[in-house]
C-alpha cells in the first residue's frame, strides 16, 4: 500500500488538526477548550497561551506549564499593538474619505479603557478571568483581558486570522460604529466648556510622576474652583487628564453612570 505524500504546508495542516481534535475531545482541559470554542469559534491548538490570557497578576492561579511569566501582561501588550493596527485598517477602509483626524478620534473611542472594559463584559470575559484567577475581578481587567485574548489569537493564528477575529467577533458584533461617531468622549473639553459656562475655573495639576515596570507614568488631579474633583494617572499625561475629567464630570454630576454604559 502506497501511503500519501504530504507537502510541508499540508503535514503542518494535519498535524494542527490533530491537536485540536485532541485539545476538543481527549484532553483533561477538554471544558476549557470547549469554552474558548464556544468564543473564538475554533479549538486552539496551544490551550497554554489562552489560560496565560486570562492569568492576572495580582491571582495565585494555576501555573501554567511552559511560560516564566505566570500572567497575561506580556500578552495585553502585543494585544495592544495588534488590536491598534487592526482597527486602524478596519476604519481606513470603511471611511475612505475622512481625514486623519477623525480616523485617529474613532480608533481612540474603540481602543480606549472604558470601550475594552465595556467589550470584556458583552464578550463574557469575567468568566474566563473568573476560573483562572483567585480575586475578585475590576472592570480594568476585561478590558486587559481582552488585549491579552487578541495577542493569544495572534500567536494562534497570526494577523490575518486575528483580523478575521478581531472585525467579525467584536467590531461588528458588539460595536454600534455609526452611535460611536456621534459621541463626543473628549471630557477634559466638555468641562473646560461647562465650567465657562458657569462661572467655574478649571486646572490641572501633576501629582506625582513615576516609575511603573520600567516606564513613566503621570498621576493628574483636575481642580475645579481649587477644589479636586478627579484624579487619575495613566502611562500618558493626556491620557490621565481625559480620565480625571471624566471622574471630575461624573462627581459635578454632568455626567452619569448611565452616559459611560
Amino acid at each position: 500500500m502506497r501511503l500519501p505524500h504530504f507537502t510541508h504546508t499540508q503535514s503542518l495542516t494535519v498535524l494542527r488538526f490533530l491537536l485540536r481534535s485532541y485539545n476538543r475531545f481527549l484532553s483533561k482541559d477538554k471544558a476549557f477548550a470547549e469554552r474558548l470554542r464556544s468564543l473564538l469559534g475554533f479549538t486552539p491548538v496551544n490551550l497554554a497561551i489562552f489560560k496565560l490570557a486570562f492569568s492576572h497578576r495580582s491571582s495565585n492561579g494555576d501555573h501554567v506549564k511552559g511560560y516564566a511569566i505566570q500572567n497575561n501582561e506580556r500578552l495585553e501588550y502585543l494585544g495592544d499593538a495588534v488590536l491598534g493596527t487592526i482597527v486602524a485598517e478596519y476604519l481606513f477602509k470603511k471611511y475612505p474619505d475622512s481625514d486623519e483626524g477623525f480616523l485617529t478620534k474613532m480608533r481612540s473611542k474603540i481602543v480606549k479603557r472604558n470601550s475594552l472594559n465595556r467589550l470584556g463584559d458583552k464578550m463574557g470575559l469575567d468568566v474566563f478571568l473568573h476560573e483562572h484567577n483567585n480575586l475578585r475581578l475590576s472592570k480594568s481587567m476585561l478590558g486587559n483581558a481582552v488585549e491579552a485574548l487578541v495577542g493569544a489569537i495572534y500567536l494562534e493564528c497570526g494577523y490575518r486570522g486575528t483580523k478575521a477575529f478581531v472585525v467579525q467577533q467584536i467590531l461588528r458584533k458588539y460595536l454600534d460604529i455609526h452611535e460611536l461617531e456621534r459621541v463626543d468622549d473628549n471630557y477634559k473639553s466638555q468641562l473646560l466648556e461647562w465650567c465657562q459656562k458657569n462661572g467655574q475655573s478649571v486646572s490641572y495639576k501633576l501629582v506625582a510622576r513615576y516609575k511603573f515596570e520600567k516606564r513613566d507614568r503621570f498621576k493628574v488631579a483636575v481642580m475645579v474652583n481649587g477644589n479636586r474633583m478627579g484624579v487619575a494617572d495613566d502611562y500618558n499625561k493626556k491620557s490621565a487628564e481625559q480620565t480625571a475629567s471624566e471622574k471630575a464630570m461624573l462627581a459635578l454630576g454632568i455626567l452619569s453612570e448611565e452616559d459611560e454604559d
